[in-house]
């Protein structure tokens, strides 16, 4: 029996309560994670039981397979509590929906075990290879940055597809078993330390062809319009919610330390009464409130595309994609201004503002919202023949 409801704003009361119902949790073992490289199994087991690593997850299979718009206040609101388990929670979310949508009925029977949805984690990016052999592929590279890889039982990873035969796809996205893969355990880092994003390999390890997909598919196996987005657009709202999620936490303690942190040698007047202090917030709240809109309009429109049966067109993913960008770079912003008028008290390991600062800077080193974005989405804004939705 699926734990949401199917209509839409119910579902997404749902997911919001499923929040709430989490955030003691998530807050408390926000230290332990940083300490350890990886969430602790309390946050886990309550992104799991509350539902939340099913928002992806198409309907049929018990998942929520909420609309975009729903993801990201989702996602946002995860973020803003504990970003390193919000930075799990998209990753883990991403990874079950691809998984559930587009993997053949024998695979899905043996990953969703007694009906059951796994804990999955995935790399997205093509970093390995995959060589045709009768029934399958043998698998073989080093992934990096596998968010939640500790706490996962299968893991995906995007693979380039080794053959000079016609028919096979050029690259698909091979789903195995944790248990079958090598860890590196070489997450020690500034920022998003919680999310335990090591390294993982194999070497020519089999894969069953119906546990590998090809990913240029927009034509699910089961599951509704969201899983015809394609690449990047099934993926980009996480990276705003995140990036929104940490620039409003931000500026929420901000506000807090505002009230009683003086500046200055001989000030006595706490930092809210300084003008400077107090543009800061204005200008960062509106630039957030808008850079949020902006993204619900986009994915509206991305939204409206894959509902008419298509996947949104080039110009729209790049859009989306640089979109992402932009309001990394913003909330990158934000947070700066932030850490830096609170003062020396930010600097400590305590700090939330501190933590802030090194969370949002680590995911914006993320392929996904670099540089690149701007320049795709330029080139079909200027209708170059060698324009790309992806570099």
């Amino acid at each position: 029996m699926n734990p949401f409801p199917a209509e839409k704003e119910a579902k997404r009361r749902a997911l919001m309560d499923a929040v709430e119902s989490v955030r003691d949790t998530l807050e408390a073992g926000a230290e332990e994670g940083e300490e350890t490289g990886t969430l602790p199994q309390s946050s886990v087991d309550a992104l799991y039981d509350s539902g939340l690593l099913r928002l992806k997850m198409p309907y049929v299979l018990g998942g929520a397979e909420a609309d975009l718009v729903t993801q990201l206040d989702v996602l946002e609101a995860v973020c803003e509590i504990e970003p390193s388990a919000g930075w799990c929670l998209m990753i883990g979310a991403a990874s079950m929906g691809g998984v559930g949508a587009f993997l053949p009925d024998d695979a899905i029977e043996e990953i969703f075990a007694d009906g059951n949805p796994p804990k999955t984690a995935g790399v997205f990016a093509p970093f390995g290879k995959a060589v045709p052999v009768d029934g399958g592929y043998l698998l073989s590279g080093r992934w990096s940055f596998a968010s939640g890889i500790r706490h996962s039982n299968w893991i995906s990873a995007g693979a380039r597809v080794i053959t000079e035969k016609p028919g096979h796809p050029s690259q698909v996205r091979a789903t195995v078993r944790t248990a079958d893969v090598k860890i590196h355990d070489n997450w020690h880092v500034m920022g998003l330390r919680g999310t335990g994003s090591c390294d993982f390999s194999v070497e020519n390890l089999f894969v069953p062809t119906s546990f590998a997909y090809d990913v240029s598919l927009t034509e699910p196996l089961r599951g509704g319009p969201i899983y015809r987005l394609g690449r990047p657009g099934f993926v980009t709202n996480e990276h705003s919610a995140f990036a929104l999620g940490v620039a409003r936490r931000a500026l929420n303690t901000a506000l807090e330390v505002g009230q009683s942190k003086t500046r200055g040698y001989t000030s006595v007047n706490p930092l809210a009464r300084r003008p400077a202090f107090q543009r800061m917030l204005s200008e960062a709240d509106l630039r957030l409130r808008a850079t949020r809109l902006l993204n619900v309009e986009v994915l509206e429109g991305a939204s409206r595309a894959v509902n008419e049966g298509h996947p949104p067109d080039p110009l729209l993913q790049t859009e989306m994609r640089s979109l992402c960008s932009y309001t990394t770079d913003v909330a990158v912003d934000i947070v700066t201004q932030a850490f830096r008028f609170a003062g020396g008290a930010a600097l400590f390991d305590d700090s939330i503002l501190q933590r802030c600062l090194r969370d949002i800077n680590a995911g914006a080193q993320h392929q996904m919202v670099s540089d690149a974005a701007y320049e795709n989405h330029g080139q079909f804004m200027l209708n170059l023949p060698d324009a790309r939705v992806m570099e």
